[in-house]
């Protein structure tokens, strides 16, 4: 049973230098992550001089988060897991594949990692807008809601399937690939409507830069809940293991 095998941690673990350096990845593979995805929408801005958004401005933005997600989970996988995600950082916890104060630590660098990349992007553009989440015309707060639930129960998901399940065998090596390939394929589902988060942390940094918090509980609430239901779904009923909470094998997710 996934919440038999919860763990808080032991608080030496918060200073332990495998810690640290887990924790200091997740804020390099997050900061790289989102300099991409949210420069991408910045540069998409610049060239349309804030115009309206489009199909091609949406594909791009579809191709961009998976693109650079693929790296930010590569370049982190062999060092933290590659979560680059509270939410998957949520669902891992609540599967026990995570103790509560590694995943705190994990949760504060993502959060700075964002916030990093939104003021370098603000920073070298000259000032320009690091925009906001937002609810696109005619969408209610429960619409968004409702898929940002979807959407990352199918990027956790994913996660656990190709990463974190020890059946995964050689599946396992396109993890990367299969996770970027998911939250593109979800932008193009639901990018038109809410912006499609999936990633509490990519939605904080570009609003804590640009001071816009309307309706920014929807981008935590929504990924948390379906990152959590994803994490209990597979571990209760595709995952039999006996699970210790030390921390994965170099080679793991």
């Amino acid at each position: 049973m996934p919440i038999r095998n919860i763990a808080v941690g032991r608080p030496e673990e918060a200073t332990r230098p495998d810690a640290l350096k887990a924790a200091f990845a997740e804020f390099i593979s997050t900061l790289i992550f989102v300099f991409a995805g949210e420069g991408s929408g910045m540069a998409f801005n610049k060239l349309t001089g804030n115009g309206a958004p489009t199909p091609a401005g949406l594909v791009a933005a579809s191709l961009a988060h998976a693109f650079a997600l693929f790296v930010a989970v590569s370049v982190g996988a062999n060092i933290s897991g590659g979560h680059v995600n509270p939410a998957v950082t949520f669902g891992a916890f609540v599967g026990g594949n995570i103790t509560l104060l590694r995943g705190i630590l994990y949760w504060i660098a993502q959060l700075l990692g964002s916030t990093a990349a939104c003021l370098l992007l603000k920073f070298s553009t000259s000032g320009m807008t690091t925009s906001a989440f937002a609810l696109s015309s005619g969408v209610t707060v429960w619409n968004a809601f409702v898929f940002e639930i979807v959407m990352t129960f199918g990027l956790v998901y994913t996660v656990y399937a190709t990463a974190i399940d020890p059946k995964r065998g050689d599946l396992g090596t396109i993890a990367p690939i299969a996770i970027g390939f998911i939250v593109g394929a979800n932008i193009l589902a639901g990018g038109a409507f809410d912006g499609a988060s999936m990633n509490p942390a990519v939605s904080f940094g570009p609003a804590l830069v640009s001071w816009t918090w309307a309706n920014h509980w929807v981008y935590w609430a929504g990924p948390l809940i379906g990152g959590g239901l994803a994490g209990l779904v597979y571990e209760f009923f595709f995952i039999t293991h006996t699970h210790t909470h030390d921390q994965l094998p170099s080679t793991d997710y």
